[in-house]
């Protein structure tokens, strides 16, 4: 085989990307939207966390799913915090009015929009382990050993940090009801 025919570095790396992209893109961009609660930005965060892994040449990753999956929450809260001080109302929560005849009241699809977008800010508040713990404990739904193991760390650990996230939570949405009084 000649030197020019020999597939470049570069193009493996993009190859294996490509691959990559289209065995997890979904659940790339679902575990982003379920933190940010917009479509469009979840895309921009999966985007985002491909174009990092293309740019890294050359560089293949142990356990890629879990990887991916990783760099897409912490995407996501990383945008969530950018987005902090944007204390507008939820595009999500115009479309769930709109959409309030179809199972529930307009004042239901309002509390629930309110309380989603007051735990997207909230878990801007945690450090980023923890935030990243809470969501894949509570958003979704893996067990303390399977956190354990995504991270590196004990279920010790996790389940300590789990639980001081959550008191913090709570006294936080406890604050934000009293706020709604």
């Amino acid at each position: 085989m000649a030197v020019a025919d020999q597939p470049r570095p570069d193009t493996q790396h993009s190859e294996y990307v490509e691959r990559l992209f289209a065995e997890h893109h979904d659940r790339v961009l679902r575990a982003a939207y379920r933190i940010t609660g917009s479509m469009a930005d979840a895309e921009d965060v999966a985007q985002a966390v491909f174009v990092r892994l293309l740019q890294g040449r050359g560089e293949q990753v142990n356990n890629p799913g879990s990887y991916l999956y990783r760099a897409a929450i912490n995407g996501a809260l990383d945008l969530a915090r950018r987005r902090q001080s944007d204390r507008g109302v939820p595009l999500d929560v115009a479309s769930e009015v709109a959409n309030a005849d179809r199972g529930g009241s307009a004042d239901q699809t309002v509390a629930v929009a309110e309380i989603r977008a007051w735990l997207r800010r909230a878990l801007t508040c945690l450090s980023r382990r923890a935030a990243e713990m809470f969501v894949l404990r509570y958003l979704e739904d893996h067990s303390n050993r399977e956190i354990a193991q995504m991270m590196n760390t004990s279920q010790g650990v996790v389940a300590v940090v789990l639980h001081q996230s959550r008191s913090r939570l709570k006294k936080q949405l406890l604050s934000f009801q009293r706020g709604k009084l």
